[in-house]
């Protein structure tokens, strides 16, 4: 226990400590051990108290004889509700099969599990602090155990961690499962990699000294550091360039931190006066954010030594949120979704936690007991993501594949329905016309414009699709029947 804890999470660890008493874990430390470390884990993630107390007692319902509404006396019903979707995520889980032989309905498990946890996201973060800890005690199971646990973290709870751009995590998860999924791989690329970073050292010495009096020299407030390439990222990078070493050009990279935007661009201005930035690798995602949320620029360049380098330049914010996420600032500090859904309303979201809020308008459908067609619904924590612009340099998230109308549905309904035509980067286009990453879209629209049930097959997002309906007065069961017909017409 730290003397630093409040009360209340004191009385969380004793209760935990009771509970699970003379329960044992696999590595033949008392079970107390775990919740201990996740409550670790989960304080350096910078999460609120609620949070921290019900990963303590994450376990205590499903393994012991404590009660969900014994702890929602103790700690009140924030707790009590996270415990138990803690609690559901892990039973749910439990009966699943092997990730690669996932059968329809349990693929349908697996997608009502996720829109489970649009109730409040932090369940899903307590569910990652307690699989990292699993992660690094993993050695304690059986082969066939290991593997099966490792295989689903790299291809469920990494991908998730990276929607949430908790980087660290991330990079974490994915190279303690890679160890245990492909062992002689990952110690090839582990020794790969510590033997280029011996190379590569004298010379990253010489490049962070020449940039470090570089950017002095121009009195700019910075920090400067190495960042190694983690054995997974070079694993699946190596896949994409046949193997070929040569064309994986961030092996090491080096990153600069600074006081702000402003900064930022001013740093890649002293960059590339003193080296030659290589075409076609500069990346701006501070103007043009990647789908996680992450901000940064990063360019590669080629010193006079001809040796090949990326940076990686952000503000100290930026950098928060590129290592933690969105545990960084956590916005359920302020906003319980809990609560909010108690008051009926569901808060707006940032763009690039967007999906988020889909598993909670999902979320309450079920709750209200409304039929949910998991077919239909355009869900997918996983799928790629665009970033596209209004006219005024709002960003708009979208799936890939996006068209127009799910543009304009986006903005608000009352466009959608008087959509007349599109401009895609100042120019006249059609509805047809697929978005592309980083599209400015003008959408033209006439109070005479009435919404066409042919705008059926010009949408591929739920959300224009569920609006477009109510806007042709159509119940789902009619929408095949008005397809068909259409499709006859057209034959």
């Amino acid at each position: 226990m730290n003397s630093k804890d409040s009360e209340r999470v004191q009385r969380a660890v004793e209760m935990a400590r009771k509970a699970h008493e003379g329960q044992m874990r696999k590595t033949g430390e008392p079970y107390i051990v775990h919740p201990l470390a996740v409550k670790k884990i989960l304080e350096e993630w910078g999460m609120d108290e609620d949070t921290i107390i019900a990963g303590l007692l994450h376990d205590t319902v499903e393994d012991t004889p404590l009660t969900l509404e014994e702890i929602k006396s103790e700690f009140g019903e924030p707790v009590a509700f996270l415990v138990d979707g803690v609690t559901k995520l892990s039973t749910a889980r439990n009966g699943m099969r092997d990730i690669d032989t996932y059968l329809p309905a349990t693929k349908d498990n697996f997608l009502r599990l996720m829109i489970a946890l649009g109730d409040d996201i932090r369940v899903l973060i307590i569910k990652l602090a307690d699989r990292l800890h699993n992660l690094r005690t993993l050695s304690a199971l059986p082969p066939d155990k290991q593997k099966k646990i490792a295989k689903e973290t790299l291809e469920v709870f990494a991908p998730l961690a990276d929607r949430l751009n908790m980087g660290l995590l991330r990079v974490e998860l994915s190279d303690l499962s890679f160890k245990y999924v492909d062992p002689r791989r990952f110690e090839e690329l582990a020794n790969l990699i510590a033997k280029y970073n011996k190379s590569a050292e004298k010379s990253l010495q010489k490049i962070r000294a020449e940039v470090t009096a570089a950017l002095k020299k121009e009195k700019i407030d910075f920090e400067i550091s190495g960042r190694v390439k983690s054995v997974y990222s070079l694993h699946k990078k190596l896949a994409k360039h046949n193997q070929n070493i040569n064309e994986i050009y961030d092996l090491t990279a080096l990153r600069i931190i600074v006081g702000d935007i402003t900064d930022c661009y001013l740093a890649l201005g002293v960059i590339h006066a003193l080296y030659t930035p290589m075409e076609g690798r500069i990346k701006d995602y501070i103007a043009m954010p990647k789908q996680n949320g992450y901000r940064s620029l990063h360019t590669t360049v080629i010193t006079k030594d001809k040796h090949i380098v990326e940076f990686q330049i952000r503000t100290r914010e930026m950098h928060e949120y590129a290592e933690r996420g969105l545990a960084a600032s956590f916005y359920y500090n302020e906003q319980k979704l809990t609560e909010n859904y108690k008051k009926g309303k569901i808060e707006h979201l940032p763009t690039n936690l967007l999906w988020i809020n889909e598993l909670q308008t999902t979320a309450a459908k079920l709750r209200e007991g409304k039929k949910v067609d998991l077919k239909k619904l355009k869900l997918n924590l996983f799928a790629d993501k665009i970033f596209v612009y209004t006219p005024k340099g709002d960003i708009i998230d979208l799936p890939k594949g996006a068209l127009p109308l799910d543009f304009a549905y986006r903005l608000h309904s009352e466009i959608g329905d008087h959509v007349v035509g599109v401009k895609i980067n100042g120019k006249m286009s059609n509805l047809n016309k697929r978005l592309e990453q980083g599209d400015i879209v003008e959408i033209l629209t006439s109070k005479n414009q009435t919404p066409k049930t042919s705008w059926l097959d010009r949408i591929i997002t739920s959300h224009a699709r569920q609006k477009l309906m109510r806007a042709l007065r159509l119940k789902p069961a009619e929408e095949k029947t008005v397809k068909k017909k259409r499709k006859a017409k057209k034959t």
